[in-house]
């Protein structure tokens, strides 16, 4: 591959990145249906044709912006867990719940904005999703103590309900106060649920 074709390739790498960036943001600001292909294109930064050759359609843009945030949780456990200990589990509940999390809509975790665009998508759409959802179950189940792995997984599952819910009512009401009385509570609850830390 000539020197040329490397840089045509890595600008193309480039533009495919930075419109996922541009659809991920707008799908987790507007939803699904509150943004069109124009709108993304816009924000990208790049005209609709460009959109249509990375992507295909919106579909396969949202498609791809699932993947990419759900994946950016699977690789933000690990660390959690390597660096925090027996308290990784309350340092990822501080971070998630947290006011800097709570107002970065668009750049917010997509467990907990694109969860419900995924209920209203084609079942394709849900069994990627499943499939994402249950490696991130399995990574935090790995971390926890417990008498069996059914069990670290229900508790898994049950924090990881705890903080989306949690994230989604704090981001919901208008009273800052609130939100953080919210937060709080939340935080905690999810500590519980998430039962005995493994120290990885």
């Amino acid at each position: 591959m000539s020197e040329n074709s490397t840089k045509a390739l890595t600008k193309k790498q480039q533009t495919r990145q930075r419109i996922l960036d541009a659809a991920s943001q707008s799908f987790r600001t507007h939803g699904f249906a509150g943004i069109g292909v124009d709108g993304i294109a816009k924000a990208a930064k790049v005209t609709s044709g460009a959109f249509y050759s990375h992507f295909g359609s919106k579909d396969g843009a949202f498609s791809v912006a699932i993947d990419a945030g759900l994946d950016e949780v699977i690789a933000a456990l690990p660390y959690f867990q390597k660096n925090d200990g027996d308290k990784w589990v309350e340092s990822f509940a501080n971070y998630y719940i947290g006011k800097a999390h709570r107002d970065d809509l668009a750049n917010g975790c997509a467990m907990t904005t694109l969860s419900p665009e995924v209920v209203r998508a084609a079942p394709e759409f849900r069994l990627a999703y499943e499939k994402k959802m249950k490696q991130i179950v399995d990574i935090i189940s790995n971390g926890l103590e417990g008498d069996s792995i059914e069990e670290c997984r229900a508790r898994a599952w049950a924090m990881l309900g705890t903080l989306i819910g949690g994230l989604t009512l704090s981001r919901a009401v208008k009273n800052k106060k609130v939100a953080n009385e919210i937060a709080s509570s939340i935080k905690y609850a999810a500590i519980a649920a998430a039962g005995k830390v493994k120290n990885i």
